[in-house]
């Protein structure tokens, strides 16, 4: 990745429906005057958004297997949290990363169907989600 892309992480649902992550990327562009401020890099506005929450998860806390309950954009604002997809990939973010979770329609697979997800380490996390249409 270079200075003029964002990336973040991927779940999404595979043709045998399975869950998968992968890092992906959106292209950012330069804007000579941002509302004013100067020039800055940007990935252009999310007009898909429909909703937006923080969420605060507790030290320990531990999700069982569940997908989302929508497309949404979930960004850690502090803590360090993990999804795990039914492919067996484990991925840890904190602050300064992103995820896509979109593993709606996902098959069961030996008990466990979209991700499981919870807190890493001994501080809660804050997670910015914003629903996407």
């Amino acid at each position: 990745m270079n200075s003029s892309e964002v990336s973040y992480w991927h779940l999404w649902v595979d043709e045998s429906g399975v869950t998968r992550q992968e890092r992906r990327a959106l292209t950012a562009s330069l804007e000579a005057d941002w509302h004013g401020v100067g020039e800055v890099l940007t990935t252009g506005k999310l007009t898909d958004v429909t909703e937006r929450e923080i969420l605060v998860l507790p030290p320990g806390t531990v999700y069982e297997w569940h997908e989302n309950p929508f497309p949404q954009w979930i960004v850690p604002l502090s803590g360090q949290w993990f999804v795990e997809s039914t492919d067996g990939k484990r991925v840890e973010m904190g602050p300064g990363e992103m995820s896509y979770g979109e593993d709606q329609n996902s098959l069961e697979i030996d008990g466990k169907q979209g991700h499981l997800s919870g807190v890493v380490g001994d501080h809660a996390c804050i997670l910015l989600c914003i629903r996407a249409s």
